[in-house]
């Protein structure tokens, strides 16, 4: 029997006008495009003629940055991937949303709706949220702390798998003759009691076509790993270089097979900026005319912030500080945080230097070239055990994303390893490879 090609996975990481900071400022840019259902729908097909697996909104709840630097502000995802859902047949349809500041009842019920007005393509990605600013939005003085953030995302988790299997599949019996329109008996409230949550009834939504959504994490700490191998079913990435990324790869594969699960079913998307050109020194001369229209005063204090100094800490035209703190005394995003430090030391990088790399993927992996030198790096990561797949963050909206559909695809199709067409319909979880999860409820007559 032939084994079963591997297949590249694609989700389309969509940001208003690009991920490099200073997309808005180009003439092809709409700077109001950040709440443009029409610009959404128009990305969505595109990535969709380039048949991904899936796209994906980022989302936090608080305002981003400051108003002067860069369009701020979104719209709600679920919201507008259930707009999103009708515009389109087969792609995925992923929304951040965060166990910090939601409920379960009401997050759980959000998600078995899109998902099923969908058709099975729901997925969350589910992030813990760093940063004080949003904790004043909800009441609190200050951010919890790291480990208390991702032991409330556990239960949280636990608490929406069994609202989501609270219906078991056959529970709407609709026998018209009889008057018997569902089945009591199949219905299983969680009566949930932890430490975080308290949830008594079952959800107010049927089971859906995908079981429950596919579930994405996007952390890169120990905690953020630890809770990955667990639960994670994609996890976004950030790395620089191969050998971190193959290293991190074999981390969590290894961490998911010690949790009990099987590796295959975690699969891992770095994130990848790719600036196009029909040559390198075109691809170049795009990356530095976005480079020229940052906005350095933005980029300094967004730095300062990211490595908790105080205002006017840093100089343009100097390196990093030699006394950061350490990765563990940051109460946010620490992976991030490491990150941005070892590229600025291992490239011995100025202030001025490492804004401009970080204007365009916030320490994803940025890469500048042909469709063939792009197509080459995806493939090498893809074949030395460094990804699964890839997050597309296009540095320019919607133009990053038509010109990598059109020329890196193609490329990546005739190498055998991209789909050239959807086929029949399916989930988002069988586009992934991933089993529908049984319910951990079954019937008495089952047990």
């Amino acid at each position: 029997m032939t084994p079963r090609l591997r297949r590249l996975h694609l989700n389309a990481f969509l940001m208003n006008t690009g991920h490099h900071e200073a997309s808005w400022r180009l003439p092809e840019s709409d700077p109001y495009a950040h709440v443009d259902l029409a610009h959404y729908v128009a990305l969505a097909r595109i990535a969709e003629r380039g048949t991904f697996d899936s796209l994906f909104l980022a989302d936090g709840p608080q305002l981003w940055s400051n108003l002067a630097q860069r369009p701020a502000g979104a719209l709600e995802p679920l919201t507008l991937l259930t707009a999103l859902a009708t515009a389109t047949e087969h792609i995925g349809l992923i929304a951040t949303a965060s166990t910090s500041y939601n409920s379960p009842y009401n997050l759980a019920r959000r998600f078995a709706s899109l998902d099923i007005i969908s058709g099975g393509r729901a997925g969350w990605n589910i992030v813990t949220t760093a940063g004080a600013e949003a904790a004043r939005n909800f009441g609190l003085d200050a951010e919890p702390a790291h480990a208390e953030r991702y032991a409330r995302a556990a239960e949280f988790l636990d608490v929406a798998r069994k609202l989501w299997d609270s219906w078991e599949d056959d529970a709407i019996v609709a026998d018209k003759a009889a008057g018997v329109w569902g089945d009591d008996g199949k219905i299983h409230p969680p009566r949930h009691r932890g430490r975080f949550f308290q949830v008594a009834g079952a959800l107010n939504v049927p089971r859906t076509p995908q079981g429950y959504p596919l579930l994405v994490q996007a952390g890169s700490s120990e905690d953020g790993k630890a809770f990955a191998a667990r639960y994670a079913e994609a996890v976004f990435t950030a790395q620089q270089t191969l050998a971190d990324a193959q290293a991190f790869y074999a981390d969590l594969k290894s961490r998911t097979r010690a949790a009990g699960r099987y590796p295959g079913h975690l699969k891992v998307l770095p994130g990848i900026v790719p600036v196009l050109g029909s040559t390198e020194a075109e691809a170049r001369a795009a990356e530095r005319v976005l480079e020229d229209h940052i906005v350095h005063d933005h980029g300094v204090a967004r730095l300062e912030h990211l490595l908790q100094l105080a205002p006017g800490t840093l100089e343009l035209d100097a390196r990093l500080p030699a006394d950061l703190p350490p990765e563990s005394a940051v109460e946010g995003a620490k992976s991030r945080y490491t990150l941005v430090v070892e590229l600025a030391r291992r490239e011995r990088l100025t202030v001025r230097q490492l804004i401009g790399r970080l204007g365009g993927g916030r320490g994803h992996l940025t890469f500048a070239g042909t469709p063939e030198q792009v197509a080459d790096t995806i493939e090498t990561w893809f074949t030395r055990g460094a990804a699964d797949g890839f997050n597309i963050m296009p540095a320019v909206l919607p133009s990053g994303l038509t010109a990598f559909v059109e020329h890196v695809v193609p490329i990546l199709r005739a190498r055998g390893l991209l789909r050239t067409e959807y086929g029949p319909r399916q989930t988002l979880r069988e586009r992934y490879g991933l089993p529908r999860p049984a319910n951990q409820y079954p019937s008495p007559a089952f047990v």
